[in-house]
């Protein structure tokens, strides 16, 4: 058959009790821009009692038909039965514009990326609609400042099967549509995968119109983002989706709450409600600025909507920490606990300032050496993969000739490595004072800076080069689900004289059975397998 013909998409729509939608949503799938015999269309029928699976009959490829199990599984069960090798989501509620899977699949054509998002629209008229598209649209406007994104919402959704498959799927302990779908993202992300956000890919949805249905929704959220960050407690603090702003307000409105009782109470408290509120409408500013000139009509609207979000999602994040507080599932148990990670990151910034106090003379001299050894800059900067995937600068003393990098062809047959590593013994690039520093250690000590800036631990796994980190599989990259460190469980076991399969064992094994107690033994052995030097070329 002719490849232009071949079937390569997957379009997977899970549906309960759908009728009233769904019907726009297929004849929407069947006017692509792509051939209609380059992709299927699968609705997964979900325990429906309507006539959802009669109307997906009408339109679909494939109709799968389930006892009600939620959306995480409709989907899951939509990828396994899916000839195409990309899979792409979108809701029984949405109407994907004709280029949607053009736009949708075209970053695939890189094969580092695995997964996309595109964005919603609304034709709809109700203020509630049209604040919840503008809450949205200043969503998007954050993600586009990322190159890659770690948040993917089902609504519009695209990801590789094979990634897909091997990487688990959706996680059906998420029973409703709540945050099953950012899960998926995450995981992902915690192991390097590329995503990207395609903002022409649009979907029109049926936004929320009455107030009470959005905090019901919004409060769904919260619970489940309660266990989700039991499980990734890193995304407390950061996501590429959600704006800072809005973790500041949930606070802002759980103290304004507590406020009401010493202010009924005493004439002197009556005060600091309305400063903290206050101080919530001012953190709003920039929102409202936007809403004011995209859509100025709902402006008045804004002033409820935007503290009954906050409310229902801390109300709904407060009722998840209560509700799944004794929930255990050691397969699911965080990298690190929050308060792992803030020890951790005072460890690193202590003991990185201790080491430039005692290191900066050594330092000194070898910066002098280096430049009266051989030409070329002092640091040798590289990019490298950290936690999570995320690209970083690292700085070590440059141990080789200039154009080290240029050469590595000519003695590296880099396209047929068996694993995706690579150690000289005697690497014929090393300058003489590359030779002695790199025996001691010592072109790893500029990587304080790289603690002191975060893209580094004092102990963690070793940092990769990128196109090395593009050849892992999916059990490879669990390596990146830390911040790599100056020195490891490597370091102080073997090195180089490791392979490559004993050093990703070592590794997964620190990553795995984390201890703070553990990274201090670390740091102990450091010094003594620096003088012995095994493994250290």
């Amino acid at each position: 058959m002719n490849e232009t013909h071949e079937l390569r998409y997957s379009v997977i729509i899970p549906a309960y009790n759908a009728e009233d939608t769904l019907e726009e949503t297929l004849k929407a799938l069947n006017r692509q821009t792509v051939p209609r015999d380059r992709y299927e269309i699968i609705v997964v029928d979900d325990g429906s009692t309507d006539n959802t699976a009669r109307i997906a009959a009408q339109y679909a490829d494939k109709v799968l038909e389930q006892p009600n199990q939620g959306p995480a599984a409709a989907r899951n069960a939509g990828v396994a039965v899916a000839s195409g090798d990309i899979v792409l989501f979108t809701d029984a509620d949405c109407a994907p514009i004709p280029e949607w899977i053009e736009r949708m699949t075209a970053p695939f054509e890189d094969p580092d990326v695995v997964g996309t998002k595109g964005a919603y629209l609304t034709r709809q008229k109700a203020p509630m609609a049209r604040f919840v598209q503008q809450e949205y649209e200043d969503r998007y406007d954050r993600m586009k400042r990322f190159k890659y994104i770690d948040f993917i919402d089902t609504y519009s959704a695209a990801y590789r099967r094979d990634v897909f498959l091997s990487n688990g799927g959706f996680d059906t302990v998420f029973p409703v549509a709540s945050v099953e779908d950012q899960e998926f993202s995450f995981r992902l992300a915690q192991k390097g995968y590329k995503m990207l956000f395609v903002p022409e890919a649009r979907v029109y949805h049926h936004h929320n119109e009455r107030l009470w249905d959005y905090i019901r929704r919004k409060f769904s959220i919260g619970y489940y983002k309660a266990l989700l960050t039991r499980w990734l407690p890193e995304r407390l603090f950061h996501d590429t989706h959600t704006p800072p702003v809005l973790k500041v307000q949930i606070l802002l409105i759980g103290l304004l709450i507590l406020s009401l009782i010493p202010a009924i109470l005493f004439p002197w408290a009556r005060w600091i409600p309305a400063a903290l509120l206050g101080l919530f409408y001012l953190s709003s500013l920039p929102f409202l600025a936007k809403i004011a000139r995209r859509d100025p009509a709902i402006l008045p609207y804004a002033f409820i909507y935007l503290p009954a979000r906050a409310l229902a999602l801390g109300m709904g994040f407060l009722a998840g920490q209560i509700s799944f507080a004794r929930r255990s599932d050691p397969s699911r148990k965080p990298v690190l606990t929050l308060r792992q990670r803030l020890l951790k990151r005072a460890m690193d910034i202590v003991g990185a300032l201790l080491l430039l106090l005692i290191t900066w003379p050594i330092m000194l001299i070898t910066a002098i050496a280096i430049k009266l050894d051989s030409p070329g800059p002092i640091l040798f900067k590289q990019t490298r993969i950290g936690e999570n995937g995320r690209p970083f600068t690292i700085y070590k003393f440059r141990s080789m000739v200039h154009n080290a990098d240029e050469l590595l062809p000519q003695i590296l047959d880099i396209e047929h490595l068996e694993v995706p590593a690579y150690k000289f013994k005697n690497d014929p690039r090393r300058t003489r004072v590359g030779k002695f520093i790199r025996r001691w250690s010592i072109d790893e000590l500029p990587q304080i800076f790289n603690v002191l800036k975060g893209d580094m631990s004092l102990v963690g796994p070793r940092p990769e080069i990128a196109w090395l980190v593009e050849r892992y599989t999916p059990e490879e990259r669990e390596r990146l689900a830390l911040k790599p460190g100056i020195t490891g469980p490597v370091q102080v076991n073997g090195r180089g004289d490791l392979s490559f399969q004993e050093r990703l064992e070592i590794e997964v094994d620190y990553i795995r059975n984390y201890s703070l107690k553990r990274d201090l033994w670390i740091l102990l052995k450091t010094l003594p397998a620096v003088i012995k030097g095994d493994g250290a070329y």
